[in-house]
């Protein structure tokens, strides 16, 4: 018998695939984003794309019609995959990685292309980056990579390099609809070859989510603890939304206790509710139909501190 939804504090929302297939919002998706944006309910947008900067990433779902503030109007409301590539390069004092990224992703890591590429500099690689990036995840770039965390290659660092993966999604949902190939087989390829372990920073990583809600509590100023009080009391649980079971309610949603929330929407395929050894919380027909059932539900705790937007 399925558990009662708990009071709940916020909300984590994945996006493609949630908000969005393709360049087409889910149903109804814009007009509930819209209604809990004017509710008391802090929430942050959290996206495992490795093939856009942040700042594109936002750019599109306004084109989208989703009114997402700018990162200079307030508290930062989308969390990516590749902002916490960025976070996690500059805390590892990684100076020269190669990224088998998009020029979106490249971009938004503040680093010099042609210096990534450039196998002759006499910097030595001292990192790998994976992200979903078709481009460059050919023989060509995947052998280089494998070279460099093998040491097999002319521009060898002192330290061994770190393999660093946006996330290891196994499949995404293609923009023309229809599962295809994420980055997850290429790391495990990767891993496979030179015997190392990806670094994983996108979702489900619990750093991923500890890190979106620590903003969130920054700015509503309450308990700390993201599991806290999944049975209704307290200060109220904190929600994954997903289309993935795998890669949005898995691993650190389930080890920080979060209340996960699975679409049926993007990449969900039915029977998915059952394909893992801890089956999502819930199951809904969409992102609108959840925000519907919460905004009507009494078990809602507002924190009182204005709004706060989840990635």
């Amino acid at each position: 018998m399925a558990r009662p939804r708990p009071t709940l504090r916020a909300l984590l929302i994945d996006i493609s695939g949630t908000l969005h297939v393709g360049q087409k919002p889910t149903p109804s998706a814009v007009d509930a984003f819209r209604r809990l944006q004017a509710s008391d309910i802090p929430y942050r947008l959290c996206s495992n794309t490795s093939k856009e900067s942040t700042r594109d990433v936002s750019d599109r779902l306004r084109g989208l019609g989703f009114d997402v503030p700018s990162s200079d109007e307030g508290p930062r409301t989308v969390w990516t995959s590749i902002g916490a590539v960025r976070r996690v390069l500059r805390d590892m004092d990684i100076r020269r990685p190669y990224l088998l990224l998009s020029d979106s992703a490249r971009a938004g890591l503040s680093s010099d292309p042609s210096e990534a590429e450039d196998s002759e500099s006499a910097t030595p690689f001292d990192a790998v980056v994976v992200g979903l990036c078709p481009a460059r995840l050919d023989y060509a770039h995947l052998n280089t990579a494998f070279r460099i965390l093998a040491g097999e290659h002319p521009a060898r660092s002192a330290r061994p390099p770190v393999l660093v993966a946006a996330h290891t999604a196994r499949f995404l949902e293609a923009p023309t609809g229809g599962l295809a190939l994420g980055p997850g087989p290429f790391v495990a390829a990767l891993e496979h070859a030179a015997g190392v372990t990806a670094h994983v920073v996108g979702k489900p990583a619990r750093a991923f989510f500890a890190a979106a809600i620590a903003d969130i509590e920054s700015e509503t100023e309450t308990d700390s603890d993201p599991g806290h009080a999944r049975d209704g009391t307290g200060s109220g649980a904190i929600a994954i939304i997903g289309d993935d079971v795998e890669a949005d309610l898995g691993g650190g949603a389930v080890e920080l206790g979060l209340w996960r929330v699975l679409v049926r929407t993007g990449k969900y395929r039915p029977g998915d509710e059952s394909r893992t050894p801890v089956p999502p919380d819930e199951v809904v027909d969409s992102f609108a139909a959840f925000i519907d059932e919460i905004l009507a539900d009494s078990l809602i705790h507002s924190p009182g501190a204005g709004q706060v937007a989840t990635h």
